[in-house]
């Protein structure tokens, strides 16, 4: 079997002594889940009783798509079928007479298992995830951990595989992004690979692509990682960015809005603003009412801040805080706001908010003023999650969960969270604003 020479490249890497991590991703026929097939199978040759995981979101795709792709794999490697045997109870494959296996897992998040602790269990000696970007930031960290299996017998490092078409999630963030500016890290690899990479694809396979809407055909032809957005993100890309362009937008009233950490992994995060110019964002650890409370209560004698402009989410410590301080409270589950005397068709305040708050950033009235590159990035990110529920499940309108959100991003949206309660103030604030047009 011969492999092309965007699949040696990525094979190189993934034999080499630095190298952890592997995105090989771009068009669709790029041979990607063929790469990694070929690759696991090596692996499981070369290293006697190794282990090898092979995973997707979803196990029945693995089986109908992956699990048929190494078969065919195999067979262009000339090994005999009865070299496998395949338990699929217990979602394993052992390979004679190396004793090598390979165990099949799905990585897709349940409610039962949200920290997928079914893994906590498993050790491998490296890993494969087809259309990793279908899979959340987490479960990539978490198999990530679980690469240790054998490494001192055969002197060798934690490797991971992904392949996926381009995507907007974490990949982009984690992979191609650094990686088109020339600051991915250096045991991080990314390799594009198009259709017409590979020369053993059928040519008809092409013209499929082009026949796709321009959309899908930028992504699975071309190889585009700057598509339009998902249809369901409430927010364009580019406004997004544009949040972040130094220019004058209405400043007049001074307000604070906080959201409180109310677990140990979440910030607290602290938002000044001028009008709608964000002016300074504080995020910090964890901290006490009393510490909270202070440090809000100096910015508003600073800032000149009342404390009738001042919101802190009221869930949780927040709670505390809102007490302490005598400001207003921000529950999120809380009825929507009527607009001019009507009822809003949202599931709740927060959701309100969020629609909102897109509605303000596309059309350029939100500004940010943020030095730090490293909260900059997050706050795209975290703006690129804010997306529309299925409204044929929710009924209302509505942004996906926070859980979902927390899966792709890996921790929670604080510093989104803290942006959008700005939008209270608009909407207890309506007046004959012309902005709020959008809710009628």
């Amino acid at each position: 079997m011969e492999l092309t020479i965007k699949q040696t490249e990525a094979l190189d890497f993934l034999e080499d002594a630095t190298t952890r991590e592997i995105l090989y991703g771009g068009g669709a026929g790029g041979g990607k889940s063929v790469l990694g097939c070929y690759w696991v199978l090596k692996c499981l040759f070369k290293y006697p009783e190794s282990r090898y995981l092979v995973a997707r979101s979803r196990l029945t795709t693995l089986r109908q798509t992956t699990l048929n792709t190494l078969r065919y794999v195999a067979r262009m490697q000339d090994i005999p079928a009865d070299a496998f045997s395949y338990n699929e109870s217990r979602g394993e494959i052992l390979l004679r007479p190396t004793s090598s296996v390979i165990v099949l897992k799905p990585l897709q998040s349940r409610p039962s298992d949200p920290d997928f602790d079914e893994l906590g269990s498993l050790e491998v000696t490296g890993a494969f995830i087809d259309e990793c970007n279908q899979i959340s930031l987490k479960a990539w960290n978490i198999v990530r951990s679980r690469i240790r299996y054998r490494l001192n017998d055969y002197n060798l490092i934690p490797k991971i595989l992904g392949t996926c078409n381009p995507s907007r999630g974490y990949v982009y963030n984690r992979f191609y992004k650094p990686w088109k500016e020339g600051v991915l890290d250096e045991d991080k690899r990314f390799i594009s690979s198009l259709v017409g990479d590979n020369p053993y694809i059928s040519s008809h396979y092409k013209d499929s692509l082009k026949g796709l809407d321009s959309r899908s055909r930028d992504r699975l032809l071309y190889g585009s990682w700057e598509y339009d957005e998902d249809p369901s993100a409430l927010m364009n890309y580019d406004k997004i960015i544009d949040m972040f362009s130094p220019r004058e937008v209405k400043k007049d009233e001074r307000y604070i809005t906080a959201d409180i950490a109310r677990f140990g992994s979440d910030s607290t995060v602290i938002c000044l603003w001028y009008g709608l110019m964000c002016e300074s964002i504080k995020v910090m650890p964890r901290s006490g009412v009393d510490e909270t409370s202070a440090i809000i209560r100096d910015m508003c004698a600073v800032h000149g801040v009342l404390l009738s402009h001042v919101i802190c989410d009221e869930d949780g410590v927040g709670g505390g805080v809102v007490d302490t301080l005598r400001c207003k409270g921000f529950v999120n589950n809380s009825s929507p706001i009527m607009v001019r005397g009507k009822q809003q068709n949202f599931s709740n305040l927060k959701n309100q908010c969020y629609f909102l708050w897109a509605d303000y950033v596309n059309r350029s009235m939100i500004r940010i003023n943020v030095d730090d590159v490293r909260l900059k990035d997050r706050i795209i990110e975290e703006m690129q999650e804010i997306k529309a529920a299925d409204i044929t499940v929710a009924q209302r309108l509505s942004i996906v969960s926070k859980r979902e959100m927390k899966e792709n991003l890996g921790r929670s949206p604080d510093v989104a969270d803290a942006l959008m309660m700005r939008m209270y103030f608009e909407l207890k604030d309506v007046g004959e604003k012309k902005t709020l047009e959008i809710f009628f």
